[in-house]
């Protein structure tokens, strides 16, 4: 399985890449006669996916740790930033048409991509989870206004209707996946817009009585890094059908703008409802500083925000199993991701504290990302971003082999990053035994610098920029 190309090109793919049409490709490369769109189409599709509650959730989260509201709205604006450097990492994708987890097989080796993969589309998975039950919430609550309240059932059909409007859009495939992210980002956008216009006038912007200390600072920045760091994995699914002329700085600005803008507005209103409300239950807390009549939009913007989300992420997902040797198509791949999905939201709907596994979630999350970030991003700036792309097809045939199937580089560099990021990992699940000694801080996500660090070491003398194509 692992030691060649295992997964099928079926007889539409040579098909064009049309809305509301099965898209055919999937982690074939895209042929050149296929490329269409431009850089601008990746401002809508960070923008509108992530104009997501999930942001609302962190901000408020940030003042928790005890951070003042201005001290918090510079975090948000921290990891906003963020979305550049994710934004850039999609040149991989124009230069191979093929998807981020494929071409990392250049760090990791074919093998030695497989268990990365596999961490990588069980943690994409969680953060589909957490928008799906998010979403499900505010219909939940949706329903309950209209007197449709008590037991299961109302919980149970929100859950199937949010799931469903996600997995149909994903199904469809790359055009749909990027034409829905659009159209819903004008609504949405102009809602959240409101949303921040009721919200932020009556922000407390007085400087707490305490001083947050640094256990406060890095929580809250593992908290909002957390969600640009889980797309490191899928810029390149989303760029792969640009023409080759596509060219980096457009990338950079186009992607990076529409995630920074969409993640700092609702960050920011989530930080002042923070100062506002109390914000152990996001949704409700948030729905109380609105106006009556605004409030049964405010959950139709909470559902369709975790909607345009999860859309992304179990797009994404169906590409990695095709990476992990699911001989199935792109089409059939995403049923596994949408069961899986559908059974984790039962459990943290049916059987968790949600909140409490959010906080859990999102702390745990660097642990993986950013080391596995580090090594990917490190090893495509060795390579200026170049690669054989038919060798990242051709299993043990192919210049990506490395040794039986592994790249001990990447390897070393990624277990080096991780091991750092659980050491000195805060979270509610796990506290690693370096914390204490550093005053309380968390500095999980300086794994990302040691596994980059660590790879540069290693590989520098053997990476080597291959001709693209």
């Amino acid at each position: 399985m692992l030691g060649h190309e295992t997964t099928p090109v079926t007889a539409g793919a040579a098909g064009r890449d049309e809305v509301f049409q099965v898209e055919g490709h999937g982690i074939d490369p895209i042929p050149d006669s296929e490329r269409h769109g431009g850089a601008k189409d990746l401002f809508w599709l960070w923008f509108g996916s992530n104009l997501t509650f999930t942001y609302v959730i962190n901000g408020a989260l940030a003042v928790s740790f005890g951070l003042s509201f201005w001290q918090a709205a510079g975090v948000v604006v921290l990891g906003g930033l963020s979305f550049f450097a994710i934004s850039a990492a999609g040149l991989s994708g124009v230069r191979t048409g093929t998807a981020t987890l494929v071409i990392s097989r250049a760090a990791f080796g074919v093998r030695g991509n497989w268990p990365a993969g596999l961490l990588n589309w069980i943690v994409s998975i969680g953060y589909t989870i957490v928008n799906t039950v998010v979403g499900t919430l505010a219909l939940e609550a949706f329903l309950a206004d209209l007197g449709w309240s008590g037991g299961p059932l109302p919980r149970a059909l929100a859950l199937a209707v949010t799931l469903a409007l996600t997995f149909t859009v994903a199904l469809w495939g790359h055009a749909t996946v990027q034409w829905a992210e659009r159209w819903m980002a004008y609504v949405l956008a102009a809602g959240f817009a409101a949303l921040l216009a009721f919200v932020l006038p009556g922000a407390d912007t007085a400087a707490p009585a305490a001083a947050p200390g640094a256990s406060g600072w890095s929580l809250a920045l593992v908290v909002m890094l957390a969600g640009p760091f889980s797309y490191v994995p899928m810029p390149a699914d989303y760029t792969r059908y640009l023409p080759r002329t596509t060219s980096l700085r457009a990338l950079t600005w186009s992607g990076g703008l529409g995630g920074l803008v969409s993640s700092v507005a609702l960050g920011i209103a989530g930080v002042a409802a923070a100062t506002q409300a109390d914000m152990t239950d996001a949704v409700a807390g948030t729905e109380g500083l609105l106006p009556g009549w605004f409030q049964p939009l405010f959950l139709a913007l909470v559902l369709g925000g975790s909607v345009t989300n999860s859309i992304i992420t179990l797009y994404s997902s169906s590409l990695n199993l095709q990476v992990l040797g699911i001989p199935w198509s792109r089409a059939r791949a995403i049923v596994i991701s949408a069961a899986v999905t559908a059974a984790g939201s039962l459990g943290a709907l049916f059987l968790a504290d949600f909140t409490t596994s959010l906080l859990s979630f999102l702390s745990l999350l660097i642990i993986v990302f950013a080391p596995w970030g580090g090594v990917f991003l490190a090893d495509m700036v060795l390579r200026r971003c170049t690669y054989d792309s038919a060798a990242l097809h051709a299993g043990e045939h192919g210049a990506y082999w490395y040794r039986a199937g592994w790249h001990p580089a990447g390897l070393v560099a990624l277990l080096a990053g991780m091991l750092f990021a659980a050491l000195t990992c805060d979270s509610e699940l796990w506290t690693g035994p370096l914390v204490a000694p550093l005053g309380g801080a968390d500095l999980s996500l300086l794994g990302a610098v040691v596994s980059a660090a660590v790879h540069v070491l290693l590989a520098r003398r053997t990476v080597r920029p291959r001709a693209a194509g």
